[in-house]
């Protein structure tokens, strides 16, 4: 076993940077999760938006990955994928997922659940439309989690597809967003002593019932 193995016991950090209280707190997760973003883009915390997202199989096994939140807002948390993928086989089957924002730089966490639908057409055109060209040929290119020989097979899909569409490709019918709506939130802030201040909202009715757990 290599000697990183034998030391990675040992690593520690004392987090200090910041605390989260039920009164300086929004009652309000979307608020919190708000000034959180806004901050973490300010401290040009590297991908900020970068995020992992849990599915569940119909197997039972669970699975994520790191995809890039695109948009939210009352209505939920939005990201764009390949409907075919791995994740979108599992929502398919099992529209219940949970995300994760870690910004290590300021010491958070967000933990978002909730039930998972499509966003419609019209919102993943305008969103297709906006991406640089090369990432729009890219999403025919790339027949996303099926095994594949080589990378010389993406190569060749995204100079045959060049070709077809030229600067207009338009968005493929198995390409478009998903937007979780949230029903649970959980502000999760590093503090010193391993005594984290962790803050969790659960819907109850029409309003956000904001709890304070144990960490």
């Amino acid at each position: 076993m290599s000697s990183t193995a034998d030391r990675i016991a040992d690593l520690r950090k004392s987090y200090e940077r910041a605390e989260l209280s039920e009164d300086a707190s929004h009652a309000d997760p979307l608020k919190q999760f708000d000034q959180w973003l806004t901050e973490a883009i300010s401290c040009a915390v590297p991908e900020p938006n970068a995020m992992t997202v849990a599915t569940v199989a119909s197997n039972l096994r669970p699975s994520t990955r790191i995809v890039l939140l695109k948009g939210y807002d009352a209505r939920g948390i939005v990201w764009y994928t390949n409907y075919e993928s791995r994740k979108g086989e599992e929502l398919a089957g099992n529209p219940w997922a949970a995300l994760q924002f870690h910004w290590v730089e300021l010491e958070r966490v967000v933990r978002i659940e909730g039930r998972v639908e499509k966003t419609s057409a019209q919102e993943s055109d305008a969103y297709f439309a906006s991406r640089p060209l090369d990432s729009r040929i890219g999403a025919w290119a790339s027949p996303q989690s099926q095994v594949i020989p080589g990378r010389s097979v993406l190569v060749a899909n995204a100079a045959k597809f060049s070709a077809q569409f030229l600067l207009n490709p338009p968005r493929p019918p198995h390409w478009g967003g998903y937007r979780l709506v949230p029903d649970e939130w959980q502000f999760w802030q590093g503090r010193k002593s391993r005594l984290h201040d962790r803050l969790r909202y659960r819907r109850a009715g029409n309003d956000w019932l904001r709890e304070r757990l144990a960490p």
